[in-house]
């Protein structure tokens, strides 16, 4: 099998047309109909119900958890209601990969909890990387997911989407299970 990844020069937001374009052929190739695309205001996972709901692609947006509200990263309760009346189903929760108990202890007296590694790993590819691994295993917890099936994860490097993975889904309690199959697009380099 033969597949093209795009590589994009840099990470960010201007990439996410593309990276949506990418994710949507290749889902329709695969036959894939669910989609998890991280969106912390719904901006992005509305342009992505926008090209693959009409398909018949299920679009599943993951938002930040509500311990970062301080520094504006939540989604507001009219964002989601935007997304949800689009079709959207939205889960909020925990990182899968890191800022719950295990974080705690950590900040307090050093170490690393194994989600924390397991994140930092992701992240030797993107930030986007690490963010849509984390997103299919918060939308599968949340029941969202049909895990005999594939999906494709979109996420990005502080907005929008520059990163596309399709991945045999996993929990987070059976995260040895999850396989990222292909790798559709990353930036070449970590930041700008």
């Amino acid at each position: 099998m033969q597949i093209t990844t795009y590589v994009f020069e840099k990470p960010g937001a201007h990439n996410t047309d593309q990276t949506l374009q990418v994710a949507f052929e290749r889902a329709k190739a695969l036959g894939i109909r669910q989609v998890v695309v991280a969106s912390s205001h719904g901006g992005t996972a509305l342009k992505t119900q926008a090209l693959m709901g009409p398909a018949g692609i299920r679009v599943i947006a993951v938002s930040i958890g509500h311990g970062w509200e301080s520094l504006g990263w939540c989604m507001a309760p009219e964002e989601r209601a935007r997304c949800e009346a689009a079709g959207v189903r939205v889960v909020t929760g925990i990182h899968a990969l890191g800022d719950g108990v295990g974080s705690a202890f950590s900040e307090k007296h050093g170490g690393r909890a194994p989600e924390e590694i397991v994140r930092e790993t992701l992240y030797r590819f993107s930030q986007g990387m690490k963010v849509a691994v984390e997103c299919i295993l918060m939308a599968a917890e949340a029941g969202l997911l049909k895990m005999d099936e594939e999906v494709i994860g979109i996420a990005g490097s502080g907005g929008g989407a520059d990163t596309a993975i399709v991945c045999k889904p996993a929990y987070p309690r059976t995260f040895h299970e999850l396989e990222i199959r292909e790798i559709l697009a990353k930036p070449r380099v970590l930041s700008e």
